[in-house]
């Protein structure tokens, strides 16, 4: 790979690590697929461009670092809407996921009474490992685990097909995005917290600050008990996004190994470890669904038991 075609002054490393990140574009590897719509909120008014090279051209903005900036003072648009490259993998993604339920719901409706096979069979074996291992024992209150169980098996699904997705030839992993994590560690602090208050009533959801200590200690422990709250999702993103980059930079790693020495004698030790990084990164990547998944039920359980 030549300096020029890096644009990084022949540093190899530099520029595939930059291409882990977003992007505006859609990108397969290293490589510019296609070009995506940028769109642009910036003083009250909506921009839309069919790609990168279109925005420039208009004369207003120009992509500096890979993000959009004004020509006429630098700065960045009050707001970035733009189809970006992990947005189209997060399509992709749910495309997936709608057509391999649909395959299993026709199959479904046309042998009702017929043992599952095949998809529909992997399909059913995840429905009921998470109701029956991840949201029931988690949560006590029968009815509210019956209403979360669909969020439960869309957010398990949705990130286990998003981590499967990084690994294949070329992918990207959205899962290392901390908008996308931070949008999923939202999420379960929405549902943890809104269906703690469906479940046994605001009142009783303000007694959970109190950590069960009296209530002269609630200006010490109802700050304690809000940052815990926070800090809860906060862990769910940044655990979810940092499993996932640093599989994909250890591999990086290690094949960047035979670059760094220059020779091919480091080559079968280098593609045996990243053999083996591979298979370990697919456990994680079923490991951290799992983590996420079943943390967010026993959050969501602790918040909704009644206080004694």
């Amino acid at each position: 790979m030549s300096a020029a075609h890096t644009g990084t002054n022949g540093n190899v490393f530099t520029y595939l690590l930059s291409k882990l990140g977003d992007h505006h574009g859609f990108y397969v590897g290293p490589y510019k697929v296609l070009d995506l719509p940028v769109i642009l909120w910036d003083g009250g008014t909506l921009r839309a461009y069919p790609s990168t090279a279109a925005m420039e051209a208009a004369g207003l903005y120009r992509m500096v670092e890979g993000h959009p900036v004004r020509v006429a003072d630098g700065q960045r648009p009050a707001l970035d809407l733009s189809v970006t490259n992990l947005v189209v993998y997060q399509w992709i993604g749910m495309l997936l996921l709608g057509v391999a339920l649909w395959r299993a719901v026709v199959r479904y409706r046309r042998s009702p009474l017929r043992p599952p096979r095949g998809l529909q069979n992997i399909l059913e074996a995840i429905v009921l490992f998470i109701r029956d291992q991840v949201v029931r024992p988690n949560i006590s209150s029968t009815t509210l685990s019956n209403r979360l169980l669909p969020y439960f098996l869309t957010l398990f699904v949705f990130i286990l097909t998003l981590n499967l997705l990084g690994l294949l030839p070329g992918g990207h992993t959205a899962t290392g995005s901390l908008a996308v994590t931070g949008t999923l560690a939202a999420t379960a602090f929405t549902i943890i917290n809104g269906g703690a208050i469906a479940s046994i009533g605001f009142k009783k959801w303000l007694k959970h600050l109190l950590g069960g200590g009296p209530i002269w200690l609630s200006p010490i422990l109802v700050p304690i008990e809000i940052i815990g709250m926070f800090a809860k999702a906060f862990a769910l993103c940044v655990r979810l996004f940092a499993n996932m980059t640093a599989g994909h930079i250890a591999l990086l790693s290690l094949v960047g190994l035979i670059f760094f020495f220059k020779t091919v004698l480091i080559a079968p030790v280098s593609v045996a470890f990243s053999v083996f990084v591979y298979f370990l990164e697919t456990l994680v990547a079923f490991l951290q669904a799992y983590i996420f998944t079943i943390l967010t039920a026993v959050f969501l359980g602790l918040a909704s038991e009644e206080t004694h």
